[in-house]
C-alpha cells in the first residue's frame, strides 16, 4: 500500500505541509515511475481502496482532489499543443514541428501534428480528436561545454555541476560545427534526468582555416565559394572573405551570416 501512503503525502505537498525530508522522499518516489503509469497506479489504488471500504468519505474526497491536481500537473489536452513541445507517444518521444486543426460541418474537430523523433529517427504525423489527452514531457534546457569526441560519442560538461556526459552524434543538432570549448544546450528529460537531445546556439563565430583567395572590393556580387572552418565543416561564403578571418554562421541552416570584425 505504499502508493496509498504517497497519495496522502502528495495532498499535503500540494497544501504546503511537507517538511523538506518528506518532500524529497516523495519526489524521489515519483521519479522512479513514468508519469502516465503513476496515474494508472493511483487510480487502481483508489478503486481498490473504495471497494474494500478502507477510505472514509472525507479521505476519498481528499484523494480525488489530489488526483485531479496531479492530472493537471502531468497531463494536457490537444488545446495545449505548441511548437517545440516534447510528447510521449507509444513509448517514444517526439517534438512538435507543426500542428493545426481540421474542422468539418458533420464531424468533430480533429487536431493534427507533424512530429519529429527525439529518441528515434522517425518523422510521423498524428491526429487526435479535439480535447483528447496528450502526454507532454517536461524538458529542461541546460548549458554544457563541448570537450572532445571519442568512441563513446561527443563528450560534454555541465557548466554548473561540471558533470560530464557523452552523447551520440544523432542526438545533436548540427554537430559538424562543434569546436573545442563550444557552448551546447542539452535538453534533459525531467522524468528520467537523461539527455534527449542537444543543439548549438543559433549563431556562432568560427574561423576560416582554408578557402581560395578573396576578390578585393567584390562585396556586391552574390557569388559564393567553399570555405573550410575550424571544425572541419565546409560552408559557402562570399568571394571577398579570406582565409584566417572569422565569420558568423547560422547553425540551423549552415549559412554564412556576416564577417566578424
Amino acid at each position: 500500500m505504499k502508493i496509498i501512503t504517497y497519495i496522502f503525502k502528495m495532498n499535503t505537498l500540494f497544501n504546503g505541509d511537507f517538511d523538506y525530508e518528506e518532500e524529497d522522499d516523495f519526489k524521489e518516489f515519483l521519479e522512479t515511475i513514468e508519469s502516465d503509469n503513476a496515474l494508472k497506479l493511483i487510480e487502481i489504488a483508489l478503486s481498490h481502496a473504495n471497494k474494500e471500504g478502507s477510505f472514509s468519505i472525507e479521505e476519498s474526497y481528499c484523494i480525488y482532489k489530489c488526483l485531479e491536481k496531479l492530472k493537471k500537473t502531468i497531463m494536457a489536452t490537444t488545446s495545449d499543443i505548441s511548437r517545440g513541445m516534447i510528447l510521449k507517444l507509444d513509448g517514444n518521444l517526439y517534438s512538435v514541428v507543426e500542428f493545426g486543426e481540421n474542422k468539418t460541418a458533420r464531424a468533430a474537430a480533429k487536431i493534427w501534428a507533424k512530429l519529429k523523433g527525439v529518441d528515434n529517427k522517425r518523422s510521423i504525423e498524428k491526429t487526435w480528436n479535439s480535447g483528447e489527452n496528450i502526454y507532454p514531457v517536461r524538458v529542461e534546457k541546460k548549458a554544457f561545454q563541448y570537450l572532445y569526441k571519442d568512441d563513446n560519442g561527443y563528450n560534454l560538461m555541465n557548466n554548473e555541476t561540471f558533470e560530464q556526459i557523452a552523447m551520440a552524434e544523432e542526438m545533436i543538432d548540427a554537430p559538424q560545427f562543434l569546436i573545442d570549448g563550444a557552448e551546447v544546450f542539452v535538453f534533459m528529460n525531467t522524468e528520467t534526468e537523461l539527455p534527449i537531445g542537444a543543439e548549438l546556439p543559433e549563431k556562432i563565430d568560427v574561423k576560416i582555416t582554408y578557402c581560395e583567395n578573396g576578390v578585393k572590393g567584390d562585396t556586391a556580387t552574390r557569388a559564393l565559394k567553399a570555405a573550410t572552418i575550424e571544425s572541419g565543416a565546409t560552408v559557402m561564403v562570399p568571394l571577398f572573405v579570406n582565409e584566417g578571418e572569422k565569420i558568423k554562421i547560422n547553425t540551423k541552416n549552415g549559412e554564412y551570416v556576416e564577417r566578424v570584425k
